[in-house]
């Protein structure tokens, strides 16, 4: 199985970079948010990491929540796992380094919320961010 979000880091430069790789829209399931997880803690205790650029790649950076997961369960499960998403990009926000959204593509949903994580924001001409769960009534569920 391949890795959903792969942590690198160029020693020469200092710039520790975390790559959502999950085609085709990077949905952020279970894995993925356990990837992120992984991926800040190392980026928040190797010393040789001075910056961090959260990138999903040249064509999106994450469309959302993955839909098909979160038809399987129930209001309750989704309660519980909103709150363990919030938890999770915490720690993005709390990387004690600089942290930069390379977004390319789709930032949507979970994916702008992701982003909005990080202390900057840097955008390619083909990005689009925003949060279409508000259009359904829905409120941004990862904080």
């Amino acid at each position: 199985m391949a890795e959903v979000v792969r942590f690198e880091l160029d020693s020469g430069t200092g710039v520790a970079t975390i790559r959502l790789d999950r085609p085709p829209m990077n949905a952020i399931n279970e894995e993925v948010t356990q990837g992120i997880a992984e991926a800040a803690r190392r980026a928040t205790f190797d010393d040789r990491a001075r910056a961090v650029v959260l990138w999903g790649g040249d064509k999106i950076f994450a469309a959302g929540a993955d839909i098909k997961e979160m038809v399987e369960r129930t209001p309750a499960q989704m309660m519980n796992r909103m709150g363990a998403l919030q938890g999770i990009f915490n720690l993005v926000e709390e990387i004690p380094k600089v942290t930069i959204a390379a977004i390319n593509g789709y930032a949507l949903g979970g994916g702008c919320e992701l982003a909005l994580c990080c202390d900057f924001r840097v955008m390619g001409n083909n990005a689009f961010i925003g949060q279409p769960e508000i259009l359904l009534g829905i409120i941004p569920g990862a904080g």
